[in-house]
């Protein structure tokens, strides 16, 4: 868990975020890397998504996908990024529908906020962030469920941990 008191320590994970995805280019590029972003309304999902765009390098505007339901980044030549919002969701058939399944692929990073909507039709998470009010600020919570998620969670951590000491 890593307490987040104010929006620059939300930025801050961002960019932790984009340092770890970015040292694990290789793997992503090779297989894509698929996150979930819970929690309520207002608990910093696009808050967080959109500080890991900027520390990516993406410029100009970022918007919440929330009415588009998908707003698309590249980054590089092998590496673009699926940033979604399934809030609107009636049933998850309509994640099928869409044919969003073929933006889960190789060189491509996806934010899913609101997952749940698009249930058992959203291809397994690499790595889920939940996130919590937590007095003025809020909680994140970061859980690996490949060998991928892992290794950018370490990397998250550990970078977390090292800033801390200082």
């Amino acid at each position: 868990m890593l307490f987040l008191p104010t929006p620059e320590d939300t930025d801050r994970l961002g960019l932790l975020l984009a340092q770890s995805l970015l040292a694990n280019r290789q793997a992503i590029t090779q297989l894509g890397l698929n996150i979930r972003l819970e929690g309520d309304l207002g608990a910093g999902k696009t808050s967080l998504t959109r500080a890991t765009l900027r520390a990516l390098g993406v410029s100009g505007r970022i918007k919440s996908p929330t009415f588009t339901l998908l707003e698309t980044y590249p980054i590089d030549s092998e590496i673009e990024v699926f940033h979604f919002d399934f809030y609107r969701f009636e049933s998850p058939e309509e994640f099928l529908d869409a044919g969003f399944r073929e933006n889960f692929a190789p060189g491509h990073i996806t934010f899913c906020e609101w997952s749940e909507k698009a249930g058992n039709c959203l291809p397994n998470a690499d790595l889920t962030i939940s996130l919590k009010p937590h007095d003025e600020g809020r909680q994140a919570f970061l859980t690996a469920s490949t060998e991928l998620g892992l290794n950018v969670l370490k990397a998250i951590n550990e970078a977390w941990t090292s800033h801390a000491e200082h």
